[in-house]
C-alpha cells in the first residue's frame, strides 16, 4: 500500500551527477576520456516530473575551472537512476585560450577534431601553452584526460 510513497529521491544533484558519470564510462572507449582525471561539477539542475535537464561542466583535474568544457544534458528518470537522453542532450561548449566560449557544431565533437584554439599536432606551429612539450615529440606523456593523439607510440 505504501510502495509508492518508498521510492527513492533522486531529485540532486549527486544523483544526476552520477547519471551524466554513469553514461560516460560507458562511452570511454569511443571518446577516449578518462573520466577519472576529470573534475566534473553540475553548473545548473532543473527537474519536471521523470525529466532532469542538467548544465555539467568538466576540466582535467589540477587545472583550472574554464579550461575545459560544458554540456547540457537531459536524462530520464528509470526506477532510482538517471539515464541520459541521447537524442535530447544539447551542444557542448569549450573554452578557447582566450577565455572565449565556443559552441561545437551538432552539439558533438567531430571525429579526430582538436578543440578550437588547439596547437596542431603535427609541428607545424600554433602557440603551445607554457611547460607544454613540443607537438609531435616522441616519450612525452600526455595531460590526464587528453585523448590520444596520431604521433604518439
Amino acid at each position: 500500500m505504501f510502495l509508492g510513497a518508498c521510492a527513492k529521491n533522486i531529485q540532486n544533484e549527486a544523483a544526476v551527477k552520477a547519471g551524466v558519470l554513469d553514461y560516460l564510462q560507458e562511452r570511454s572507449a569511443e571518446t577516449g576520456l578518462n573520466m577519472a582525471a576529470m573534475d566534473v561539477s553540475v553548473k545548473s539542475l532543473s527537474f519536471e516530473k521523470d525529466t532532469a535537464r542538467a548544465n555539467v561542466s568538466f576540466h582535467p583535474k589540477g587545472m583550472p575551472e574554464g579550461a575545459g568544457m560544458a554540456r547540457a544534458y537531459v536524462l530520464d528518470r528509470r526506477g532510482d537512476k538517471w539515464i541520459v537522453n541521447k537524442a535530447q542532450s544539447g551542444a557542448i561548449t569549450m573554452q578557447t585560450p582566450d577565455g572565449q566560449t565556443q559552441a561545437l557544431p551538432n552539439g558533438e565533437a567531430p571525429g579526430g577534431a582538436l578543440p578550437p584554439g588547439h596547437a596542431p599536432v603535427d609541428g607545424s606551429g600554433g602557440a603551445l601553452p607554457p611547460g607544454h612539450p613540443p607537438a609531435g615529440a616522441s616519450g612525452g606523456a600526455l595531460p590526464p584526460g587528453h585523448p590520444p593523439t596520431q604521433t604518439q607510440n
